[in-house]
């Protein structure tokens, strides 16, 4: 089943369930989704990577608005934002821990022969593909600077 039938799955829960907030959040995806299929050279049909793209993006935009929220003291909409972002994040694979994230490194610094800080984009380039989906790429660029720093 495809991400799209299952978000109009749990659309019909979450009518059924009456529940206003996981539907709104629900209705997003679906919207981002849609749009994705009819951008221009789309052909009616998202991949996979497309569809965690779109929900990497959605997620990152909730926790931005969630964090700008709290800074203003809108604990009403900083809720929202933080009860979206947890519906977006079941759909979405699950995150590496820093640990994980770490030892991964580590062999793909081992296998691009990277020697120091001057060697990121190496690293990057071969970490951004093997995270894809799983790890935010802010904390990946931290600890390959770190790493790399050592």
């Amino acid at each position: 089943m495809s991400l799209k039938e299952t978000i109009d799955a749990d659309i019909k829960a979450a009518m059924l369930a009456k529940n206003k907030d996981e539907l709104r959040a629900l209705r997003g995806i679906k919207s981002l989704i849609l749009l994705a299929e009819t951008d221009k050279g789309a052909n009616g049909e998202v991949s996979a990577e497309a569809e965690i793209k779109i929900l990497q993006k959605a997620a990152k935009q909730r926790r931005e608005s969630a964090e700008v929220y709290a800074a203003q003291g809108r604990n009403d909409l900083e809720k929202i934002e933080l009860d979206e972002l947890a519906v977006i994040e079941r759909y979405l694979p699950k995150q590496l821990s820093e640990e994980e994230i770490t030892a991964k490194l580590k062999e793909i610094i081992a296998q691009v022969g990277a020697k120091g800080p001057g060697d990121m984009g190496k690293v990057m380039g071969a970490a951004t593909k093997a995270f894809a989906g799983t790890a935010d790429n802010k904390v990946v660029s931290a600890l390959v600077k770190s790493l790399l720093n050592q």
